[in-house]
This record gives structure tokens, C-alpha cells and sequence, in this order.
């Protein structure tokens, strides 16, 4: 369904001042009360209930005045002293994937390169290949062998399967013996731009094939049938409502996608509400026709996503100094900004926004330089296109003020800064830690910071990301003066970082992010007090309640 930009709005259900004063008269659908309630509004953050009519919050206060509003169809929740808040929206996320995750072999937690032998063995008993073999999900940080996978580590599981195991920042992966041969590489190979096919004291290929290069194995695969991405989404549906997310902003989505996307609304199967950001390639059918959404605006399309730079990890984040444990690498540009530039021109001037991917210091200087320069052509569009810059984890303290001056949103996952400062200091030395990671730096600069989770790349849990925010410590407790604990933010700043803020950085400040009369009825519902609870017992919360456009998709009360 294609809807131009000015007929969103339209698209969207009236506004509370367009509804007829009757319909807050009669009785509400929704009630719920029966525990704290934040609202995420500075004059009234706390009240004792709320009541929805006709999938908008009708009412926001003191219990008496809900309890008015409850007739014999009302349903009533008691959320039995759980905590209630706007609707959480995961502001970078990778939707299918999360699904896939669920549907394929999943590494994550493997505490050494032998044991993902281990699970990938027991996999294949259980699953007996019919070709090539993939999954993901695994991380080096503290494996004992100290070293990244290794197609040895895989061929000892699958000798003649070929098998793809692709690192959890997503940014890297690692082949077996039997795909690189299937995909033609071996030490005569050239690793593409934008890409690194890393190699032994032998100067064969490890098997580890990080960013672009991860592309010479690309034909391996077969696209998934329509089936398969459908089985993907309603898992990641599912998935997403457990954990009390809302809504999420899918990141690289695949431009065939959409409209499956909007289909699966239409049929009443989108249970959160998606806003997509296209992958830049394929962003050709959206410049055409401008923004677009679903009729009742759950699918809403309105975005392209580019690549800078790669991964801190993989060491494929682009860096002006070279990585203080690998000297003689800096990183590299996935994408040449000489093929970023027409993209962003098109994208300015037909009301696309633009999510750019940036890491490493020079990435993210570099991103905001090519924002700059698009901006010059038409400096009101930019200023109003809330352009974003998705993860802007190593930031010169210098380039910090750039982006609030450039109007120009950070996309920031705090689960990232507390993996990642078990390797960040080798990566990087002390010294550029300071800008590492840097909300509270971004925050106090006038800047708007929104909060997600990577997800697949992490767990993407929405109390981790709210503790990693708060305390900036690791889910053992651990911190020290590496991890710059005065980036940590305030209980109010972080609610925001998942509410008010992704509402702004999707267009919809007026119909979501708070629980406010007239906006849309979308909840998140916690075991745990988020803003008064001890820091170590936010991550050991978990959602009892999930609902949007007044609609329940999640009851674990």
C-alpha cells in the first residue's frame, strides 16, 4: 500500500481534539490500574490509572476518575503492583533477524571457541543438513583460546557440510574448510573493499570474513521462501511482545519485505508497531514514492539505512589512529562516501530520513561531514529530516557538539558499552574511551539520544538496555574508571531514551511516548519499579504486560 508523506497523518487514527466528546464520555475499553504508573510527562509523571477508548488514552490520573469510566464491557487489568510505563520502542533492531535467531542454531553465550564445536555438532545430530549450514551469535570476548572462530573449529563438526557462522555484531562471520571451498576462496583470494579476508602464519584463510568480504560467500545461501520470512516475523512478534517492546525500528530491511510486512497487518498479525528504515541499495522504490504506511499506521516506512564503517570488534570500525592492538589496522569504510552522497541527495529531497551505521571515531566524523555537506543543498530540510546516526559509539569529544548543532539524532544501544568495554580499552587505549559509549555527554549537549538494542547482535531485552544505561556496569556488577561511570543517565533521562524520544525520532511525538490524553494507547508493563528499584534487580525484571493501540498482545501477569 503506498501512502504519500502528507497523507501519513491521515493515515493515522484521529487526534483526541478530532474525536467527538462522547466517545470520553462513555465507557472506556481499557482500565489499568493497581500499580505505579510513569507517564514519561515532566508535569504529571506518575498517576494511579489510565483508561483507553477506541485504542487511544482517554484518561490519565487519580483511580476515582478511571473507575468513572468503567461500565460492563470495560475490561479492567490489575497489573498486582507491577509498573507501568509508555510504551517501550526499541529504536534499532533488526526484526527478521530476531526471528531467524529463533529458528536457526544460536550461539550466543558460547564461553569458548570449543564449545561452539560442541553445539554445532549436537545440532547437526539434531538437524541433519540438506546443504549449507548457518547461525550465529558468538563472541571471543573472554574464550579461553583467545582468538577469534576458526574454520578448524567448525570442520571438526562439519567436515563436508559447509557452514556459515556469523559473528553476533553481525559485521563478521566464519566460513568452515568445506563453504570456502564451495565459494571459490582460498589464499589467492583479494578481500573486496570495504572488506578483510583474515589469514594464518600460513597465509591461508582462518575462515573469518569480516564485513564486505562476507559477500564472496553470499551465493552460498538461497533466499528464504515466503514461508520462511513469515515463520521469521511471527517469531520475532512473539519475541519482541514477551520481552514488553511496542514498537521497534527495523533497521536494513529488505525492500520485498515491506510489503509482506503490511500485509501481515492487514491480516492482524503485526503485533508491534515498525518503523522501517530500507536498506540503502534498494532504496530506489522509496525515493519514488515517498513515505508510506498501513492504513492504521503500524507499518510505517520512512527511512534508509547506510553503512559507514564495520564493528569495533572485528576490528572493522573505522578509527583516524590505527586499533592500539592491531597496529596496523584503522578500519575501513564499508560503504565509499563517494556512493553515500547521491543516496543522501535523493533521500533529502524527497523526505526520506537518513540512518547512517557509524562506530569508529573517523566513521562517525566522516558520517556527520557527508550530513553537513547534503544539508548545504536545502539547510531547512535538514535541519527538520532528524537524520540519525545509529550506534555513535566512539565520537571524538570534539565532533559530540557537531551533532545537536547539525540536528542530527544519536542511536545509541547501552548493552553495547557494557560487552564491549571487556575488549574496547585493547581496542582503543585509554584515551579514546572518553568519547566512547558517550549518552550522557550527548545528552547534556543539547542532542537527541534514543535508546535500542541491536538486537539480534545482543539479547534485546528492554530492562538490560535500561539497566546498562543507568548503571553502566556489566550483569555482574562490574565497573571501573574505563567505563566512564559520569556517562551513566538519570532514571528520567533513560525512560526517555525508550519513550518520548523514539517517538521523536519516528515523526509520532504527538501520537506516542507518553501516557498522555489523546495519544495512542500503547503500554509496557514491568515485574520490577524501574525508577525506584535497586540497580541490580532492573535486568532481573521482566514484562508482564504489553499492549498496543489499546490492544493486549502480551499478558503475564
Amino acid at each position: 500500500m503506498r501512502i504519500p508523506a502528507l497523507a501519513i497523518a491521515a493515515a493515522l487514527a484521529l487526534p483526541a481534539a478530532a474525536l467527538p466528546a462522547a466517545a470520553w464520555a462513555a465507557p472506556a475499553d481499557l482500565v489499568i490500574w493497581g500499580g505505579p504508573i510513569y507517564t514519561a510527562v515532566d508535569a504529571q509523571p506518575k498517576v494511579e490509572a489510565v483508561a483507553v477508548t477506541h485504542g487511544r488514552i482517554a484518561f490519565a490520573g487519580a483511580r476515582a476518575g478511571a473507575k468513572a469510566l468503567v461500565g460492563p464491557k470495560t475490561k479492567v487489568i490489575d497489573l498486582k503492583g507491577a509498573t507501568l510505563f509508555p510504551g517501550f520502542t526499541d529504536s534499532h533492531a533488526h526484526l527478521r533477524e530476531i526471528g531467524e535467531r529463533e529458528l536457526t542454531l544460536n550461539l550466543e553465550g558460547s564461553k569458548s571457541a570449543a564449545e561452539v564445536t560442541a553445539r554445532l555438532k549436537a545440532y547437526l545430530a539434531e538437524h541433519p543438513p540438506a546443504g549449507l549450514v548457518v547461525g550465529g551469535g558468538w563472541i571471543e570476548t573472554g574464550w579461553p583460546e583467545g582468538r577469534f572462530l576458526d574454520r578448524t573449529d567448525l570442520d571438526t563438526a562439519a567436515p563436508t557440510t559447509p557452514v556459515l557462522l556469523q559473528r553476533a555484531d553481525g559485521h563478521a562471520l566464519t566460513a568452515n574448510s568445506a563453504a570456502l571451498k564451495a565459494a571459490g576462496i582460498d589464499e589467492t583470494t583479494a578481500a573486496p573493499a570495504g572488506g578483510q579476508i583474515l589469514k594464518g602464519p600460513d597465509g591461508k584463510p582462518t575462515g573469518m570474513l569480516v564485513d564486505n568480504a562476507m559477500g564472496l560467500v553470499a551465493r552460498l545461501r538461497t533466499a528464504p521462501s515466503r514461508d520462511q520470512t513469515l515463520a521469521a516475523y511471527r517469531a520475532a512478534f512473539r519475541v519482541e511482545t514477551a520481552y514488553g517492546w511496542t514498537g521497534v525500528h527495523f533497521m536494513s530491511v529488505d525492500w520485498a519485505d515491506v510489503p509482506l510486512l503490511e500485509e501481515m497487518d492487514k491480516n492482524g498479525e503485526a503485533t508491534l508497531r515498525v518503523y522501517n528504515a530500507v536498506s540503502g541499495q534498494q532504496a530506489g522504490p522509496l525515493f519514488a514514492s515517498g513515505p508510506r504506511a498501513t492504513a492504521d499506521g503500524r507499518i510505517t516506512t520512512r527511512a534508509i539505512k547506510l553503512f559507514m564503517d564495520g564493528a569495533l570488534g572485528s576490528r572493522g570500525a573505522a578509527l583516524f589512529e590505527p586499533y592500539s592492538d592491531a597496529p596496523g589496522l584503522q578500519g575501513t569504510f564499508v560503504t565509499d562516501p563517494a556512493v553515500m552522497r547521491p543516496l543522501m541527495a535523493k533521500a533529502l529531497a524527497s523526505g526520506i530520513q537518513v540512518s547512517t551505521h557509524a562506530i569508529g571515531d573517523r566513521g562517525n566524523a566522516t558520517a556527520l561531514d557527508l550530513y553537513e555537506e547534503a544539508f548545504k543543498a536545502d539547510p531547512a530540510a535538514g535541519k527538520a529530516g532528524r537524520w540519525r546516526i545509529e550506534h555513535a559509539q566512539i565520537v571524538r569529544p570534539a565532533d559530540i557538539p557537531r551533532f545537536h548543532a547539525d540536528a542530527v539524532i544519536a542511536s545509541m544501544q547501552p548493552s553495547h558499552a557494557i560487552g564491549d568495554f571487556h575488549f574496547a580499552p585493547a581496542r582503543l587505549g585509554k584515551e579514546r574511551l572518553k568519547g566512547a559509549y558517550a549518552w550522557k555527554s550527548l545528552l547534556d549537549s543539547g542532542a537527541v539520544v534514543v535508546g535500542g538494542s541491536d538486537a539480534p547482535v545482543e539479547r534485546g531485552a528492554p530492562l538490560i538496555e535500561f539497566y546498562a544505561a543507568v548503571a553502566r556496569k556489566d550483569l555482574q556488577g562490574f565497573s571501573n574508571a574505563d567505563w566512564h561511570p559520569e556517562e551513566r543517565l538519570s532514571r528520567a533521562e533513560a525512560l526517555k531514551l525508550f519513550t518520548s524520544s523514539p517517538a521523536y525520532a519516528r515523526f509520532a511525538e504527538k501520537e506516542l511516548g507518553s501516557i498522555s490524553v489523546g495519544k495512542r494507547a500503547d503500554f509496557s508493563g514491568f515485574s520490577v519499579d524501574l525508577m525506584t528499584a535497586p540497580e541490580a534487580a532492573i535486568p532481573k525484571g521482566h514484562a508482564v504486560l504489553t499492549v498496543v493501540d489499546g490492544q493486549v498482545v502480551y499478558d503475564n501477569r
